[in-house]
């Protein structure tokens, strides 16, 4: 399996606190076969002076451009890598295991049928921002269309998809998009494979600049929520995600996903379809608290 060439994409933005110790932490994979594709996306600290120390070890490419927002810019770095097999995403402020790439890619190189998209994800811990260990990751390892279309099962910097995955994700980028793992994740879930790996192959750093609601307390995750659906309009958003999976994925769908689907349609303030997403008898999220919050946002019509 070592032929196979692994792309590891990176974002960053204002990350000089933490981004050496990432990048030394994909240089020291047990897998040798990677290119390394840094984008950084408008940082005003010492970023991309931190970079620039990398740029002689040959497997670093460094990308700067305006600031796209984290989503984006992911979605731009997918475009880049011209001969990998596999694509692997990193966030600027977490530590690898040391295997997490040779995990990957042995993992991915079981399955028999690479001409549909497929995505393998690991588990994670949760660490401070000085890696102090803090918790496990609650568990993500149930997977289905059904719940990819209200809840992102994985972490982004945790995931690595193949080619196929890749090339379906830049051909159908969406107007509207909670985030890039989840994007990748609904077109893998509803047109191939997720894989879990519950071996803990990331330490995932929390501190006041993330951008996921990951690794936050009960109390603060309610607040997140709270702000989500008050300020940011985060619950509409997943809405119009959902809407652009369907314009660009309907007609590929098995008939049962067509039908699942077809349960937020037509959306907003219709009784009807309100009352058969808040008594439908199948699980949409893993938590019972995350499955209470996503039914009453169906019963008021976020979503």
């Amino acid at each position: 399996m070592n032929n196979k060439k692994v792309a590891v994409l990176l974002s960053s933005y204002n990350g000089e606190k933490y981004i050496k110790e990432q990048i030394d932490s994909i240089i020291n994979q047990t897998y040798k076969n990677i290119e390394i594709f840094v984008r950084d996306d408008g940082s005003k600290d010492r970023t991309v002076e931190i970079l620039k120390e990398y740029e002689t070890d040959k497997k670093i490419k460094l990308i700067t451009g305006k600031n796209l927002g984290f989503v984006n810019s992911f979605f731009e770095l997918l475009k880049h890598p011209k001969d990998a097999e596999y694509f692997a995403f990193a966030d600027q402020d977490d530590v690898w295991m040391e295997n997490k790439i040779e995990k990957a890619v042995e993992m991915l190189g079981k399955e028999e049928n690479n001409n549909i998209p497929i995505m393998y994800y690991s588990n994670y811990d949760f660490y401070d921002e000085n890696m102090n260990f803090k918790s496990n990751a609650k568990d993500r390892s149930k997977t289905s269309f059904l719940g990819c279309l209200v809840e992102c099962a994985n972490l982004g910097s945790a995931t690595m998809i193949n080619k196929i995955a890749r090339d379906n994700t830049i051909s159908n980028l969406p107007k509207y998009c909670c985030g890039h793992d989840w994007w990748i994740y609904m077109i893998c879930q509803g047109l191939g494979k997720v894989i879990y790996d519950d071996k803990v192959m990331v330490k995932h750093r929390t501190h006041g600049n993330n951008t996921s609601e990951c690794g936050k307390s009960f109390i603060g995750l309610q607040i997140f929520r709270i702000k989500s659906l008050f300020k940011s309009n985060f619950f509409k958003k997943i809405r119009y995600q959902i809407q652009d999976y369907k314009e660009y994925f309907y007609e590929v769908l098995s008939d049962e996903n067509k039908k699942i689907i077809n349960l937020f349609y037509p959306s907003g303030l219709k009784i009807g379809k309100q009352i058969k997403k808040l008594f439908y008898p199948k699980r949409f999220r893993n938590l019972i608290s995350d499955e209470i919050i996503i039914r009453i946002m169906f019963l008021i019509g976020v979503i």
